[in-house]
């Protein structure tokens, strides 16, 4: 029962399917690699990478990577990030940015959906690595979300906790 509750907690999306080859002395051996992006839409989203005999076998694995590998991230409340923020994994480079409410998401391809799962409503976002890699690419967009510093406060709520604690 525990496993229904988790899949129902988080949508799942899926980011690649490609098909892996091996040479052996019968012949070649088809694989297929999938990437999943699963997310609440409330700030916690995580991505699975798996292997499988068949395509829906890959994406079972590769769910159940996501949910063990899920990070929560900071979000304001106007739906954006905090603070820009740029983050590199193998040739990946991505680069983060917060939009003013009402902007929308506008990333390109692995970026935004990975934004979108996570609920992230108002960004800008750019890979500026030399990659289509949609692995390293995801890959580099969690590490510059979990990068994230927590929410700043505005200046009336900390002069508030100052005088509480005095």
């Amino acid at each position: 029962m525990k496993k229904n509750e988790i899949k129902k907690e988080f949508e799942n999306e899926v980011l690649d399917i490609s098909r892996v080859e091996r040479m052996t002395a019968g012949g070649r051996r088809l694989r297929f690699r999938t990437l999943v992006v699963i997310g609440d839409k409330k700030g916690r989203v995580g991505i699975g990478s798996a292997k499988g005999k068949d395509v829906q076998q890959a994406i079972e694995k590769a769910t159940k990577k996501a949910q063990k590998e899920v990070v929560t991230i900071s979000i304001t409340e106007k739906g954006t990030i905090p603070h820009e923020v740029k983050s590199k994994f193998g040739a990946a480079m991505i680069l983060l940015k917060p939009q003013s409410e009402g902007r929308g998401l506008v990333a390109g391809g692995t970026v935004r959906t990975i934004c979108s799962m996570a609920g992230i409503e108002n960004i800008s976002g750019k890979i500026l690595g030399n990659t289509r890699n949609k692995l390293n690419n995801a890959k580099a967009t969690i590490k510059a979300l979990q990068s994230l510093k927590g929410v700043p406060q505005k200046k009336a709520e900390k002069s508030n906790i100052k005088e509480e604690k005095k």
